[in-house]
């Protein structure tokens, strides 16, 4: 797996996205991490204000390679089957990548109040970090 998704835990929406993914994906590509496993975040050198500006995507054999928000959205999209065309599509229709932006933006700071939080944070399938003893239920 040469990519790890670090995501909110306890986000309903967050959460419902790393499930598809972890069924679309299968762990062949991606292994996941919530924010809230203090371990992992220590690992790749991120800080909780880190995680406040939205979900991380890093390249695990070259982590200088990261994205962040909206563009670690793209580049999940990109790396799916088929997902390159449809993100280039989408990255050459004017002023789409401003609007994805200001609307991962909204999603993010709202996502507990549109969309609810979890009362236990979630522990995905696909990556023994997920199951550290230090992930408090926030």
């Amino acid at each position: 797996m040469q990519y790890r998704v670090i995501y909110d835990g306890n986000c309903n929406l967050c959460t419902s996205l790393v499930r598809v993914l972890e069924n679309l994906d299968r762990g062949q590509n991606f292994s996941y991490s919530p924010m809230q496993n203090t371990v992992t975040l220590a690992q790749w050198q991120i800080t909780p204000e880190d995680c406040e500006l939205g979900m991380i995507l890093i390249d695990t054999q070259s982590p200088e390679n990261r994205w962040q928000g909206s563009d670690a959205a793209e580049e999940i999209a990109r790396i799916l089957p088929g997902g390159e065309a449809a993100i280039a599509a989408y990255r050459n229709l004017p002023g789409m990548k401003d609007v994805g932006d200001r609307i991962y933006a909204q999603v993010r700071d709202r996502r507990y109040d549109w969309f609810g939080r979890r009362s236990e944070t979630y522990i995905c399938s696909f990556d023994g970090q997920c199951s550290a003893p230090d992930v408090p239920n926030l």
